[in-house]
């Protein structure tokens, strides 16, 4: 269910009350969705659901215990706040404890509009239908789904903060397979605007990838040079972000530590052409205002040129080493360049042209060294031209190595994330060399 900053309030002011903690905090989210998924020129289901969450975490001596419930009346509620107290009761002392947090500062996170908060099966009908539309027009097969969600968070403590966002999304992702299911392609949009979504020029992509009727081929294991689209990017670039972590690379654990011991800010660690940053009033990827444990998101560059400028910092880890807590992100803006897709391609004399990544995941923390597969839509290239479609394959890959071996950047674009999700991060498409293929696949 979509509950306004009223309702919410007067849930959290319930569970404060009753509480005989320390401390307490109650967190609640929850929204409206609704998804329309379509294969073959059809609608095969049509989703909508509602929901709404509440944790509840009682602080007694250094301990935390929480309890989660899905209903709000007043019984369901006084037995929430007793049963997580008698859990935290239990527990051992935290030795990473800290106390929640009083009243804060936000600024102004633009993404929620009320007619995309509001839009009806209707619109996702028309989403699809653009994309069923085009893959008739070409003789392809199309797959998808469309998604609309309207969601809230809020945050509240006994300290007295009390925090709560709302976002509206939508979202249009679309496969194509040419008629002899040998070949894929793909591409798909999230706004926070319907106006802003762009059906036809995804039908548009999705299909033109997918249109190949030549035999995929096989490419050997081996360091190819390697154009990446944005959506691939954007994959590569969120588990570099994910590894800028204080207490990791203070504790010797990360690729982001001294040789000497503690975190190599200030650093010039990857190519000047690198820059990330983070920021709630972006309007192209805007972060929420409200981090984890209610720390106010602020923009602020995590690398630029080059050169690492802030990890995020636990409150915990904040509060030990007497620096600023650093909330971790899920949306950012890595910067662009001038260059398009078609003239990196250009410049290759052997390589791929990579539409996405999935299935990846760190294998070495501290090397970065980072696996995956890629998915819907390898290309050859040989001489500056694509010569064939190619059959997926797995790779290996050093993070540091590739951030420090750029060769090219295109402008920077949102990329894509599912609906409800939140997630709005930007980046351009990438040249870069000795991307390491490490096996085939068979799929495509």
């Amino acid at each position: 269910m979509f509950l306004t900053a009223d309702d919410v309030k007067a849930i959290a002011d319930k569970v404060l009350a009753r509480s005989k903690a320390d401390a307490c905090t109650a967190q609640i989210h929850g929204g409206l969705d609704q998804s329309l998924r379509f294969a073959r020129a059809g609608a095969t289901t049509n989703l909508a659901s509602a929901e709404a969450n509440l944790r509840i975490s009682s602080h007694i001596g250094g301990r935390i215990g929480s309890c989660s419930v899905s209903r709000f009346d007043d019984e369901t509620l006084a037995a929430a706040v007793t049963r997580s107290e008698e859990i935290a009761r239990m527990l051992p002392v935290d030795p990473d404890y800290v106390a929640p947090l009083g009243p804060q500062n936000y600024g102004y996170s633009n993404r929620y509009d009320e007619a995309t908060a509001n839009l009806r099966l209707d619109a996702l009908a028309d989403a699809a239908a653009h994309v069923i539309k085009e893959g008739a027009r070409i003789g392809v097969d199309t797959f998808g789904c469309a998604t609309t969600a309207k969601r809230f968070d809020a945050f509240a403590t006994s300290a007295g903060l009390f925090a709560y966002e709302r976002r509206s999304e939508i979202d249009l992702s679309a496969t194509a397979r040419n008629r002899a299911d040998a070949w894929s392609g793909w591409a798909a949009a999230h706004q926070f605007f319907a106006d802003r979504l762009d059906a036809e020029a995804i039908a548009r992509v999705a299909c033109f990838k997918g249109a190949h009727d030549a035999t995929p081929v096989d490419l050997d294991p081996g360091a190819y040079t390697v154009v990446l689209e944005p959506e691939a990017t954007t994959e590569l670039a969120f588990w570099l972000m994910r590894a800028m972590e204080a207490r990791a690379a203070d504790e010797g654990r990360s690729f982001f530590t001294r040789p000497g011991g503690g975190a190599l800010l200030g650093e010039r660690l990857f190519d000047e052409k690198l820059s990330i940053r983070v920021d709630p009033a972006d309007p192209l990827a805007p972060e929420a205002a409200v981090g984890f444990d209610g720390v106010p998101h602020r923009a602020r560059a995590f690398v630029e040129n080059g050169i690492v400028t802030t990890l995020y910092r636990s409150r915990a880890w904040a509060q030990k080493t007497a620096a600023e807590a650093i909330p971790f992100a899920r949306n950012f803006v890595m910067s662009g360049g001038d260059v398009p897709i078609d003239e990196m391609v250009r410049s290759v004399r052997r390589g791929v042209l990579v539409t996405r990544l999935w299935y990846t995941n760190i294998v070495e923390p501290k090397s970065l060294l980072l696996t995956g597969l890629t998915r819907d839509g390898n290309f050859l290239i040989e001489n500056g031209r694509i010569v064939a479609p190619m059959r997926n394959m797995r790779f290996n890959q050093r993070l540091g190595d590739l951030f420090a071996n750029i060769k090219a950047l295109g402008p920077t674009r949102r990329t894509w994330r599912a609906a409800g999700e939140g997630g709005a991060p930007a980046a351009p498409a990438m040249l870069v060399e000795g991307f390491h293929f490490s096996s085939k696949s068979s799929g495509i």
